[in-house]
């Protein structure tokens, strides 16, 4: 089972044993406290709860804390972390105990990797075994507003949301920890805005992006550098830069293909999703680009984010300043 289904299935039956595997830690941690105080409840007594190695659990160890009898909760949880090796070397021991695991014990073995086709996993329901993979990078936004509301009560807008996505790295651990902040920032207001977002996790960029864009639609170069080299001299992270300039490039980059298919400019910009005050810009800053410019607006952007990452041996500031060069170049097919 995936653990997003998972975890919203909170009164599911408890089973003795559950496996824990993928590659996407907050995942993990959220299934692991979730099957922990769904077995102990919220006051746990701390004797009733093991953690081990799995490079270093003994078979025999595990199992005889795992068979004691709690003494002041209703069941005794015994974790294996990192189990790989612990599941490799007692592989036959494993087999032989799952029909003979207590009743007031829950065995969870966090493992990275689990063959689904070995004797072991065939023996074990599927419904405890619970994949903890990151939904695609597509899906973020759709998960960041389900988690907001399920975890903080707040309202997340989709466009609000993808501009979360874009300034913080990829990874729900990062966005858990931005949206608890969010969350606090906005006090008592049920929703949290695209403002909100822009002015706590971008500082601000939003607008910044927006100059820079209208600067190069404008063929003002200067002034387009001018505000990177602002941004870089006040200590910006090159890659929130980055996330807030993809936010704004992407959506021209959508109003190109929508109107590909026969809807007019403005429209297309419009449905993109552009902000009213600045579709007659936005429509400037494509004409400025040209469709094969923007057509390669998603390759560019990708190998952006590879540089910065270290794939290039040049300074971000210099990346950022050629970037801008290459879409501030005249003489582009217009859309």
């Amino acid at each position: 089972m995936e653990a997003l289904p998972f975890l919203a299935n909170a009164k599911a039956k408890l089973g003795p044993l559950y496996i824990v595997h993928g590659d996407e830690p907050f995942l993990k941690r959220q299934v692991i406290r979730m099957l922990r105080k769904r077995a102990l409840g919220e006051e746990a007594e701390e004797q009733s709860v093991s953690t081990y190695a799995g490079d270093k659990a003994e078979f025999a160890e595990v199992f005889d804390d795992l068979d004691t009898v709690p003494f002041f909760d209703p069941m005794r949880v015994v974790l294996v972390e990192n189990a790989d090796p612990f599941v490799s070397k007692y592989r036959p021991e494993l087999e032989k105990r799952l029909a003979h695991l207590p009743d007031t014990g829950m065995l969870i073995l966090d493992v990275k990797t689990w063959q689904a086709n070995t004797r072991l996993a065939k023996m074990i329901d599927s419904a405890a075994t619970v994949v903890c993979k990151a939904p695609a990078s597509y899906h973020l936004a759709k998960w960041c507003i389900d988690w907001c509301a399920s975890q903080y009560q707040k309202q997340l807008g989709a466009d609000a949301a993808r501009l979360l996505t874009e300034l913080v790295d990829p990874e729900m651990g990062l966005l858990d920890q931005e949206l608890l902040k969010l969350s606090i920032f906005v006090g008592a207001r049920a929703r949290i805005e695209f403002a909100d977002i822009d002015r706590l996790v971008g500082n601000n960029h939003t607008q910044d992006i927006w100059k820079i864009f209208d600067a190069i639609g404008a063929g003002n170069v200067k002034t387009a550098l001018a505000i990177i080299d602002r941004l870089f001299d006040q200590g910006e992270e090159p890659l929130r830069i980055l996330g807030a300039m993809t936010f704004q490039l992407r959506k021209l980059a959508q109003a190109t293909r929508l109107s590909g298919t026969g809807m007019s400019l403005g429209a297309a910009v419009a449905q993109a999703g552009v902000p009213p005050f600045k579709l007659k810009e936005a429509e400037q800053q494509i004409r400025h680009l040209g469709r094969r410019r923007l057509d390669r607006l998603y390759e560019w952007l990708l190998q952006m984010n590879l540089d910065l990452r270290g794939g290039s041996p040049l300074q971000a500031r210099t990346l950022f300043e050629r970037f801008l060069l290459r879409l501030a170049r005249k003489n582009e097919a217009v859309v």
